[in-house]
């Protein structure tokens, strides 16, 4: 009858456990928690106002946002192995609104004019659920969150101040609305991979054009959709 070395049992039994764990799928633990990616966002605004109010403003004034590009930076945290929260954050661009309506105003042109220029700024918070294992290279995801814009180096252009009879200051109230995205991840190895996706937010803005005293007013509403591309870091 063979005797079995009990003082050998505790090294057998860590050698079959390292063979066991060599056998298995990367554990939780070796998944990186953090994901920083940098790309470009192409922003269609889908804007569109009330007809601009106020003294000496015929009717059918409006005006048109024009779509810009900019770039685009995401802070992403892993929170279980299909649910991630991300910070998204764009560069912010230069925003030109161009006169929309008649085409003239008296005797200014105004109809396609460039009338005022804004930047803004637009943290984007996302719940995500990532779809498929954590090991596949290809995992589809939708979010859904919330946006806050705030617009700021509001200025109005010389067109717009021949419009308006003077110099004109402009305000844009700020912005709080849902947001919603769905995408495509590609992990390219455990630390780099790329990102495809398409969202959508409601930015709401009530703009104030104040001409020595003369004030006019419009109400914005922004279905902004951004078309983003970038590469990404775990670690």
């Amino acid at each position: 009858m063979k005797i079995i070395n009990i003082r050998m049992l505790p090294a057998a039994l860590a050698a079959t456990l390292a063979m066991v764990g060599a056998a298995l799928p990367a554990s939780a633990q070796d998944v990186p928690a953090n994901n920083v990616r940098l790309g470009v966002y192409f922003v269609f605004y889908h804007a569109n106002a009330d007809d601009l109010a106020g003294p000496y403003v015929p009717a059918g004034v409006n005006l048109k946002v024009n779509d810009v590009d900019t770039l685009y930076a995401a802070y992403v945290r892993r929170l279980s192995p299909h649910f991630g929260v991300e910070l998204a954050l764009g560069s912010p661009p230069v925003t030109h609104t161009v006169g929309k309506g008649p085409a003239t105003l008296g005797s200014v042109p105004y109809d396609g004019v460039e009338i005022s220029t804004a930047r803004w700024l637009a943290p984007t918070l996302l719940l995500e659920y990532n779809f498929f294992d954590e090991n596949a290279r290809l995992r589809p995801f939708v979010g859904v969150g919330v946006n806050y814009t705030s617009f700021y180096d509001r200025n109005s252009t010389a067109g717009g101040n021949a419009a308006s009879g003077g110099p004109t200051k402009i305000s844009l109230s700020s912005s709080i609305g849902p947001a919603a995205t769905a995408g495509l991840s590609y992990h390219i190895n455990r630390r780099w991979n790329l990102h495809a996706s398409y969202s959508w937010s409601r930015v709401n803005s009530r703009l104030t054009a104040d001409t020595a005293g003369v004030i006019r007013t419009t109400h914005i509403r922004f279905g902004p959709q951004t078309l983003v591309l970038s590469a990404g870091y775990s670690f």
